[in-house]
């Protein structure tokens, strides 16, 4: 009889926060407009996060071709390219983001193409951004749980709320770089600050 194939390991990260600055502050540093500092780790709920900035945005007048712009002057976090090298080297690499593509493909480009799942914004022909477009709703534990069907041993690190369901459902969650807040709150994940804490810790389970 056929046995199955030992475990491939998958790690899944964030994106904003783990490998490149949070666009929104970013925005926010640029424009003056401090509304906009707000993330998910202020504001749990997606859904009213996003419906808050795309307020804001309409109200101050801020188009996608105002974000290209700070997009394009933003580079990964320092260190996180030589990371995500040495981790593409060891396993395979998703990036789980909520994020949307109209906002990181110079972002991408400059971490040398890695795979992303994200969502999409719904624009106007003036560069308003109307709406935006879900790929799935939680889609960061669907897509673990989707990968642990196929039989991978996945590893996940995030910072933030919206992170939470993807480390629980990964076999090995880690923290990289959140607040106080969230790890008083989940005190099961290991607490990392810099890639090489990081990197020490995932190759606990890539080695094993």
């Amino acid at each position: 009889m056929q046995q199955d194939n030992p475990q491939m390991k998958i790690t899944c990260l964030d994106f904003e926060g783990v490998l490149i600055p949070e666009i929104w502050i970013g925005l926010a540093e640029r424009t003056g407009i401090e509304e906009l500092r707000l993330t998910t780790r202020d504001i749990a709920d997606y859904d009213e996060l996003m419906r808050y900035r795309l307020k804001i945005c309409d109200e101050k007048n801020l188009r996608i071709q105002d974000i290209h712009a700070v997009v394009d002057q933003m580079d990964p976090l320092d260190g996180a390219i030589d990371f995500l090298h040495w981790l593409r080297t060891e396993c395979e690499v998703i990036i789980l983001s909520d994020t949307f593509r109209e906002f990181v493909s110079p972002l991408l480009n400059k971490l040398s193409q890695p795979t992303i799942f994200c969502h999409t914004l719904k624009i106007d022909q003036a560069g308003r951004i109307t709406d935006y477009l879900l790929r799935q709703q939680d889609q960061k534990r669907r897509a673990v749980n989707a990968l642990r069907d196929l039989n991978f041993q996945v590893l996940a690190a995030g910072d933030s709320y919206n992170d939470i369901s993807m480390l629980q459902n990964a076999h090995h969650g880690i923290f990289f770089r959140p607040t106080q807040k969230i790890t008083e709150e989940y005190p099961s994940f290991p607490v990392t600050h810099q890639y090489a804490e990081l990197k020490l810790e995932l190759q606990k389970h890539l080695n094993g």
